[in-house]
C-alpha cells in the first residue's frame, strides 16, 4: 500500500516527520505545538499510567524541559510502516543527553550530565498523533544523577493504565495490534521476533536462544548495560525475570521497515510484562504483589537472526509499584 503525502506533510516522509516534530517541540521548545501534533482525544500510555488528550503532555513536557533545558534528543532509529493510505505507525528510538540544571520530581538540580534511551511508538493519521506508548529509561537518569533509585521510587506516585491497555487483542498481533490492522510486511522477521518472545522469553526455553539471535548479538538494556553473545542475552533475560519468575510478556503492537541506511529490516514491538514480585529479592523483601511493566524493543537482523536489540523500560516505575505494595509510596497524580 502506498502511503499518501497527507500522512506526513509537509515533510519528505515519516522519518523526517518524526524527527522534525521532535525537534520543534523539544529543541526549539515549541511546547504549545503539542496541541497541533496530538489529537484532542489522543491516548498516551506511559510507564506509570494512561493520559488522554494533549494538555497532560503539554504539562509534562514543560516540566521535563525545565529540568533538562539543554537536553537534545538524537534519533537513533525510526521504524515505520503504513496503517492505511493516510496513517503510519512509528517506533522512534531516541538517545537523549543533557545536564540536570532544573528541579525534577526526583531532586533539586545536581548539575550532572546524563544520557538515556526512549522509545516512543506513535500512530499518526494525517499528521496528527492518535495513539502513543512512550517508555523512558528513567533508571539510567536517576543513576547518573547520583540518586538512590529506591528512595526516588518511594517518592514516585503510580497511577493506572486505561482498561483498554489490558483487554485481549481480538486478532493475532501480526495481523492487528492496539492501533488496528497492519499490512503484511516483513512477515518472516516479525514472526521470528514474536517466536523469540514466546519461546525464549515466555516459555523459558533459553537453550533455544541461538535459533533466534546471532552469535555476535548485542543487547542494550536499561541503565546502559550491554550484553553480548547468546550467553549474555540469556543472562540479561534471567536478570529481568528472576524477581518475577511467573511473569509473561504480551506484545501489543508490532512495526517493521526496511531501510538499507539503517541496517536493513528492523522490527519494533511494544510489550507488557505482568508478574508477581515473589522471586529473587533484589528489590528488597518480596511482597507477593503484582507488577506491570510497559516496555518497548527494537530488533536489527543479520543473516536471518537478531544481531542487536534495544530494550527500554522504566525501572523506577517498577520499583514504585513495589514500594506502593509495601505502603510507603505517596498518593499523587
Amino acid at each position: 500500500m502506498e502511503l499518501e503525502k497527507i500522512a506526513y506533510a509537509p515533510y519528505d516522509g515519516p522519518e523526517q516527520f518524526i524527527t522534525e516534530w521532535t525537534d520543534r517541540i523539544w529543541v526549539e521548545r515549541g511546547i504549545g505545538l503539542i496541541r497541533e501534533n496530538y489529537a484532542a482525544d489522543a491516548i498516551v500510555h506511559g510507564s506509570s499510567g494512561t493520559v488522554r488528550g494533549a494538555e497532560p503532555v503539554v504539562r509534562s513536557t514543560l516540566m521535563k524541559i525545565n529540568a533538562f533545558p539543554d537536553r537534545v534528543g538524537q534519533a537513533a532509529d525510526v521504524i515505520w510502516e503504513p496503517r492505511g493510505s493516510d496513517a503510519f505507525l512509528s517506533s522512534h528510538l531516541v538517545l537523549s543527553a543533557g545536564r540536570h540544571t532544573g528541579h525534577t520530581a526526583y531532586a533539586a538540580p545536581t548539575h550532572r550530565e546524563f544520557s538515556s534511551y526512549t522509545i516512543a511508538t506513535c500512530l499518526y493519521r494525517r499528521g496528527v498523533m492518535e495513539y502513543e506508548w512512550v517508555v523512558r529509561d528513567e533508571g539510567a537518569v536517576v543513576q547518573q544523577l547520583g540518586l538512590d533509585p529506591y528512595e526516588v521510587a518511594r517518592r514516585t506516585a503510580v497511577s493506572e493504565w486505561a482498561a483498554q491497555a489490558h483487554e485481549p487483542l481480538p486478532r493475532p498481533v501480526l495481523e492487528a495490534g492496539d492501533t488496528g490492522p497492519r499490512p503484511d510486511l516483513h512477515r518472516r522477521y516479525c514472526a521470528l521476533v514474536l517466536e523469540l518472545i514466546e519461546e525464549v522469553w515466555n516459555q523459558r526455553m533459553l537453550h533455544r536462544t541461538g535459533e533466534y539471535v546471532a552469535r555476535d548479538v548485542t543487547g542494550h538494556l536499561p541503565r546502559h548495560r550491554t550484553v553480548v553473545r547468546p550467553d549474555g542475552y540469556q543472562r540479561g533475560l534471567l536478570e529481568l525475570l528472576a524477581p518475577f519468575p511467573d511473569a509473561r510478556f504480551e506484545v501489543r503492537d508490532i512495526v517493521a521497515h526496511d531501510e538499507p541506511a539503517r541496517g536493513g529490516v528492523r522490527v519494533g514491538v511494544v510489550w507488557w510484562l505482568r508478574g508477581t514480585y515473589g522471586g529473587t529479592p533484589v528489590h528488597g523483601p518480596v511482597t507477593g504483589s503484582p507488577v506491570t511493566v510497559l516496555g518497548s524493543s527494537q530488533f536489527r537482523f543479520r543473516d536471518g537472526r537478531v544481531v542487536e536489540e534495544w530494550r527500554v523500560y522504566d525501572e523506577i516505575a517498577l520499583l514504585a509499584q513495589i514500594a506502593r505494595a509495601r505502603g510507603d509510596e505517596p498518593t499523587g497524580d
